[in-house]
């Protein structure tokens, strides 16, 4: 495995390559206040067939931010910052997997750098993020409170309550992940989260997608999935038995989907 980061204007942007050399590359995108640690059940696989990119969004894991009080930032933001690890490892065209935050950020990718992204999947995302209060609300509670009032929702949000019972470490792994987020960089992106709205460009991307839902995923029901679906020509829907995580959750089924898909 290779780790590395760049240096950017907003802060150091931490990333990590492994996988085959000269296989294609597979960027893989985290959700809100996670890191790229949230991709480890698929590692083992998708290492067998990709060379695999995963990287930590700003203010989040490794990454860090530059600066002090509040930061904001948006979407296409964090889009071009992938685009400039791409370029430091002279990787032009890459499939292009996000969860969540990551998902959005794919699809921006794939609407504004086309020519950048091969194949793409979107899971557990939407083209918009209703509810511009709640999103302000949490940014609240970072700014003034830190993360942890929010965590505590989170198992609830991000996991069915079987998931929950049955792999109780899985979920504190998650958990650990979101308290090593700096609480600037989830307030940051929870403004580009409630200020992004990419339903009017979905008829633009053209890389063959596979849109991925969680049939109990309270965070982005069904319908938003339905919705990409509905507009991004020859997209597939693959409905996974989970909550917002289905790659922990259904962590063999959602890699397995990811392979098979992008390998066609």
């Amino acid at each position: 495995m290779l780790a590395g980061s760049i240096e950017r204007p907003v802060g150091r942007l931490h990333y990590e390559v492994s996988g085959r050399n000269h296989a294609p590359t597979l960027v893989l995108l985290h959700p809100l206040g996670a890191s790229l640690g949230v991709w480890d059940s698929q590692m083992p696989q998708f290492e067998q067939f990709f060379r695999v990119l995963r990287f930590d969004t700003r203010g989040h894991g490794k990454s860090t931010l530059a600066g002090s009080g509040e930061i904001e930032f948006t979407i296409g933001d964090l889009a071009a910052d992938v685009i400039e690890i791409l370029d430091a490892l002279h990787i032009e065209r890459a499939h292009w997997c996000g969860m969540s935050l990551g998902g959005v950020v794919a699809l921006q990718a794939a609407i504004t750098f086309p020519a950048r992204v091969q194949r793409l999947v979107l899971a557990n995302t939407a083209a918009h993020f209703p509810t511009p209060s709640m999103w302000d609300e949490r940014r609240a509670v970072a700014l003034g409170q830190g993360l942890a009032p929010l965590i505590e929702a989170v198992p609830q949000r991000w996991f069915t309550a079987a998931f929950r019972a049955a792999q109780p470490e899985r979920v504190e792994s998650i958990l650990e992940l979101m308290r090593r987020t700096q609480p600037a960089g989830y307030a940051a992106a929870c403004t580009a989260l409630r200020d992004t709205d990419l339903r009017g460009s979905l008829t633009s991307v053209r890389a063959p997608t596979l849109v991925i839902a969680g049939a109990q995923d309270a965070a982005t029901p069904l319908e938003r999935a339905e919705e990409l679906c509905e507009s991004i020509s020859g997209a597939d829907l693959l409905v996974l038995d989970a909550a917002h995580l289905s790659n922990v959750e259904q962590a063999e089924d959602f890699s397995r989907a990811v392979i098979d898909f992008l390998r066609d």
